[in-house]
């Protein structure tokens, strides 16, 4: 029988603020698993602390809501243990990119076959709007005392940097767009990173849905244009085709060049595809044969309440 968008919908009660960007990346996720037609009982969703946090409880699949700066290692390690699940993880840029920057990095060294993704406001919603990781210098919105000392994390350039293998970016506003996207992400075979840019409008008043509808903008025709365009539809292609460095090359610089694009041009699309570098789980495979067909969720660990492990010559090892 063929999955609706309303059979990945659950009655949990939603506190969002009206107008967050959250809605639009939440309904994106429930489109694109229902297109897929993916198995419910087989699909994860997990979560960090924040906003986004209550993602996990909004899809009707298995899911997870972990702790803050985590979600990756608990994402990651469910893949593992077993091969067949699909597992999406989800986070605040504060979430994943402050305390869970860490994680981040070390998960691109992997390449777990799953997808991440970061809703992007710029702020700590939950937490009454301090400055995120994204924030750009200088920049203070209402929720400040004063401009934000830091300089900003670039997501996909750091994405690029660490080693995803895909790397993409969405816009909240634009549901189906950002649908397509996940959809590629979670077939992509490998890590796949997404960030969404979402207004936040209760506290960021300065990346607001109509600042990235360009309404303070104009062309030569006195016409206004948003900030947004998608690289599909400027020629851009984002993935590597051959084995060669140069060419690896070229496709990881033009990503980092495109994601340093911001203020009246900003892109949104698939920055960076690269299907040639294996699989972690491939690599499993490769170190222990029988991985696959027997991986950690598929094997007893006890019996009648005791475990099957037998550490006998171990503790006899230990007698004195």
């Amino acid at each position: 029988m063929a999955l609706k968008m309303a059979d990945f919908k659950t009655d949990v009660h939603n506190d969002w603020c009206p107008g967050c960007g959250d809605f639009g990346i939440v309904n994106a996720i429930q489109m694109a698993l229902a297109e897929m037609g993916v198995q419910r009982d087989k699909t994860t969703i997990f979560s960090g602390v924040g906003c986004s946090g209550k993602t996990s409880h909004f899809i009707n699949t298995y899911g997870v809501h972990t702790l803050h700066g985590r979600v990756l290692t608990f994402a990651q390690g469910a893949k593992i243990a077993n091969p067949e699940m699909t597992v999406v993880a989800v986070g605040g840029d504060g979430d994943g990119l402050g305390i869970g920057a860490g994680h981040f990095v070390a998960a691109g060294r992997r390449n777990v076959n799953m997808t991440y993704i970061i809703f992007d406001n710029g702020v700590y919603g939950l937490t009454k709007g301090q400055a995120s990781p994204t924030l750009k210098l200088g920049e203070k919105t209402k929720s400040l005392p004063s401009p934000n000392t830091n300089y900003n994390v670039n997501p996909i350039g750091l994405a690029v940097a660490s080693g995803f293998t895909f790397v993409a970016r969405g816009y909240s506003y634009d549901v189906r767009h950002l649908k397509d996207l996940i959809i590629q992400a979670v077939k992509h075979n490998g890590l796949s990173f997404l960030d969404v840019l979402q207004p936040c409008p209760t506290y960021n008043d300065l990346n607001t849905r109509d600042w990235y509808a360009g309404t303070d903008l104009v062309d030569e025709a006195q016409k206004r244009h948003s900030r947004i365009y998608k690289l599909e539809e400027h020629g851009y292609d984002p993935a590597v085709h051959f084995n060669e460095e140069a060419e690896v090359n070229e496709k990881l610089s033009q990503s980092l060049i495109k994601s340093l694009e911001w203020g009246n041009k900003i892109p949104i699309g698939v920055f960076y595809k690269n299907e040639i570098i294996t699989p972690y789980t491939v690599r499993l495979r490769d170190k222990i044969p029988n991985y696959l067909e027997n991986p950690p969720a598929k094997q007893n660990i006890a019996k009648n309440g005791f475990s099957n492990a037998d550490i006998s010559q171990i503790l006899d090892s230990l007698e004195v």
